[in-house]
């Protein structure tokens, strides 16, 4: 099966520069978007019959994810259950016979660092959230997690020490999450590749000088890490300031 996953900042602006081209050439068994920015039916979509599933914020214009597939789940749910956590729009989960797919939009800890203790109690709560779903069966989890993990996930690191994404915090809180039962699909396959990243600012001429960070993952339950065929960065894949991370796995 093949999953991909694109933070799409804005999917009406996607919709512009490409993004039913792009969808139409991989046919992702699972399209998992995250910051669509709107709500369903604010923009023509062709998906070729694939169902969609939608969170939107409550604030109009942020946030959002959605899923789009052409499989039938068994169910779907919307936020993790959390009052403090469920109006932003930043979590789907859909359930199948054997696995449950998450897209999430972790929050951004923001400049001057004013929303890190809200990201790190998230953290908390999205790390129980996942494992109690991986108690009843296997997890396939995506989206933008806004943190690069160790210091090869992005271009400067030195520099970039204590800054939004790339706190110690939020880095142990990844460490936390991956040593309690998930693999980081990328990084499994390739654990020592330099210079591939899943953002760059709009400044700074940062994508043409490749100076990104690697924030946009594939976790699966460490039992399904056997099955990872193909895990990859489709750094070429333009209409973004992300672009998409893709996931073959058999199942």
């Amino acid at each position: 099966m093949k999953f991909i996953s694109w933070n799409v900042n804005g999917l009406r602006a996607c919709l512009k520069k490409g993004f039913l081209d792009f969808y139409a050439g991989e046919k992702p068994d699972f399209c998992c978007l995250q910051e669509t920015k709107m709500d369903r039916g604010q923009a023509e979509l062709d998906l070729e019959g694939a169902l969609e599933f939608w969170n939107s914020a409550e604030k109009k214009g942020y946030s959002g994810t959605a899923v789009f597939t052409p499989h039938q789940p068994l169910s779907v749910s919307c936020g993790m259950g959390i009052d403090a956590h469920d109006h932003e729009g930043r979590l789907i989960t859909l359930e199948y016979d054997n696995f449950y797919l998450v897209c999430c939009y972790t929050p951004n800890s923001q400049d001057g660092l004013k929303r890190l203790d809200y990201r790190l109690e998230w953290e908390d709560d999205f790390r129980a959230y996942l494992m109690e779903l991986d108690r009843s069966k296997p997890v396939i989890c995506c989206g933008d997690l806004n943190v690069a993990h160790r210091e090869i996930d992005l271009k400067n690191p030195k520099t970039n020490r204590m800054n939004a994404g790339f706190t110690d915090q939020e880095r142990e809180k990844m460490t936390a999450l991956l040593s309690s039962g998930f693999t980081d699909s990328f990084r499994f396959l390739h654990p020592d590749a330099e210079g591939i990243y899943s953002w760059w600012s709009y400044r700074f001429h940062a994508r043409e000088n490749n100076a990104g960070w690697r924030i946009d993952y594939f976790l699966v339950s460490d039992r399904l890490r056997e099955r990872i065929r193909r895990a990859d960065i489709l750094t070429g894949v333009e209409g973004s300031d992300h672009c998409p991370v893709l996931l073959e796995l058999e199942l």
